[in-house]
C-alpha cells in the first residue's frame, strides 16, 4: 500500500520535541552573491530552544553568517523516508573562549555526558571550535514524503 504524504502544522513546543532527538540537518546560509550555501551538519537543541551546531571559524557557513545572519535548516530523521522540518531563523557565531561552555551543552544535547569534561573543554580550545546558535523564527510543517492524499484510492 502506498504511503500518503503528511504535513503536520505544530506549535513551538511540538517543534522542539520533534527536533531534540534529531541530529542531522542541512544548514543553508547565503553566499556574498545571494546564492545558497548548503552544509550537512550535526545539530542539537540548547536549553533556550535554539538549534546549535559545532563548527570551525574558517568554514564557509561561518563566513556567510558573519555577513548575513539569516539561516534555514532542514532537520532530517535518521531514516531517509522519515519526517523532516524546515526552520528559518537568525544565527549567531560564538568563538573561543565564549564558545566553550555552549559547546559542552551542544555535546550533551547530542551525545549525553562526556567521560571527562575537562578533556573535552581542552580539545575544543585546542581545535579552535566555534558554535553556531540559531534562534528559530518560523518553521514549516513536520512533513513526510509520499503520494498526495487526493491520490489515495
Amino acid at each position: 500500500m502506498p504511503r500518503t504524504a503528511t504535513a503536520d502544522v505544530v506549535d513551538r513546543e511540538a517543534l522542539l520535541e520533534f527536533l531534540r532527538p534529531r541530529h542531522r540537518a542541512l544548514l543553508i546560509t547565503h553566499r556574498a552573491d545571494g546564492r545558497p550555501q548548503v552544509s550537512p551538519v550535526s545539530c542539537g537543541v540548547d536549553a533556550e530552544g535554539r538549534i546549535v551546531v559545532s563548527t570551525y571559524p574558517q568554514r564557509a557557513k561561518v563566513r556567510n553568517l558573519r555577513r548575513d545572519d539569516r539561516v534555514s535548516a532542514c532537520v532530517l530523521s535518521d531514516d531517509w523516508d522519515g519526517p523532516y522540518v524546515q526552520v528559518d531563523g537568525r544565527a549567531e557565531v560564538l568563538d573561543l573562549p565564549e564558545s566553550v561552555e555552549p559547546l559542552v551543552e551542544y555535546f550533551r544535547a547530542i551525545a549525553g555526558e562526556h567521560p571527562d569534561w575537562d578533556e573535552y573543554r581542552e580539545a575544543m580550545r585546542r581545535q579552535g571550535k566555534s558554535l553556531i546558535r540559531v534562534t528559530v523564527e518560523r518553521w514549516g510543517p513536520i512533513a513526510t514524503g509520499g503520494f498526495p492524499p487526493e491520490l489515495e484510492s
